[in-house]
C-alpha cells in the first residue's frame, strides 16, 4: 500500500534538491477535517508572536514645543500692553497711531502760530514806539533846558515815558562810554580831553538819545567821539 502524500519536501541521499511540490488540498487526507487557510494560519501565528515593548514617548516639555502645539511668537504690545493679532486689534493700532501723528501736528502748529502771534505783536509794538520818538525827543529837550519845572506837562510827561517803559523802551547814551558803532551813530569828530587809560574812540557828547525795545534798536544814539591822544 502507498504513503499518502503529506506535502512535504522529498531530498535525496546525495544531497541534490528534487521539485517542489505544495499541497493545496482544502481537506487533509491523513484526519478528513479542513484546512485553515495560509492568510489564517499566518495571522493565527503573528497572534501568538509577543509584541514587543514600545519605547517610552518622550513627555513634551515647556520649553519644547510639540507638532500639535506649536511654538508662538510673542504678540505685539500697545503701550505696554500684550494685545492678540486680529483685524480689530491692527485697525485700532493704526487709528492710534494716526491720533497720535495729528496731535504731534497740533501742537506743532500752536506752537508756531503762538511764535508767530508773538512776533506780529513785537513788530506792531515797534513800530508804534518808533513813530512816538520824536515826541520823546521833545520831551527830553525841554526836561534839560528846564521847561517843565513848575508846570502840569512835567507829570504828563513822567506818565507818558513810564508807559511807553512798560512795552519795553528803554532810552540809552551816555557821555564818557566806549564808541559802539552797533549802537552809536557818530555824527561829529572833536578834539576832547579823555580820561587816563582810554584805549578807544569815547564818546564825549550826546546829541540825540537812542531808545531800544529788549535787544532791537529802534535808534542809535547821535554822538559826538573824541579819539585818545
Amino acid at each position: 500500500m502507498s504513503q499518502p502524500f503529506t506535502g512535504r519536501r522529498e531530498v535525496a541521499d546525495d544531497g541534490a534538491e528534487g521539485p517542489v511540490v505544495r499541497d493545496k488540498r482544502r481537506i487533509d487526507p491523513e484526519t478528513g477535517q479542513p484546512r485553515a487557510s495560509a492568510g489564517a494560519a499566518a495571522q493565527a501565528s503573528t497572534e501568538e508572536q509577543p509584541t514587543p515593548p514600545q519605547p517610552a514617548a518622550e513627555q513634551p516639555t515647556a520649553e519644547q514645543p510639540t507638532a500639535e502645539q506649536p511654538a508662538t511668537e510673542p504678540a505685539p504690545s500697545v503701550d505696554g500692553q500684550p494685545t492678540q493679532l486680529t483685524p480689530d486689534s491692527e485697525l485700532a493700532a493704526e487709528r492710534l497711531r494716526d491720533l497720535q501723528r495729528l496731535q504731534a501736528e497740533y501742537v506743532n502748529y500752536r506752537r508756531r502760530v503762538e511764535r508767530d502771534r508773538d512776533v506780529a505783536r513785537d513788530t506792531a509794538v515797534s513800530g508804534v514806539l518808533e513813530q512816538l520818538l520824536p515826541v520823546l525827543d521833545d520831551v527830553h529837550l525841554a526836561r534839560q533846558h528846564g521847561d517843565l519845572e513848575g508846570t502840569p506837562f512835567a507829570a504828563i510827561a513822567d506818565k507818558l515815558e513810564a508807559v511807553l517803559g512798560r512795552f519795553g523802551l528803554a532810552r540809552f547814551g551816555e557821555s564818557g562810554e566806549p564808541f559802539d558803532p552797533a549802537v552809536h551813530e557818530a555824527l561829529m569828530h572833536t578834539q576832547a580831553e579823555l580820561p587816563e587809560g582810554t584805549e578807544g574812540p569815547t564818546v564825549v557828547q550826546v546829541l540825540q538819545p537812542g531808545y531800544r525795545v529788549g535787544e532791537r534798536v529802534l535808534r542809535a544814539a547821535r554822538v559826538s567821539v573824541a579819539d585818545p591822544q
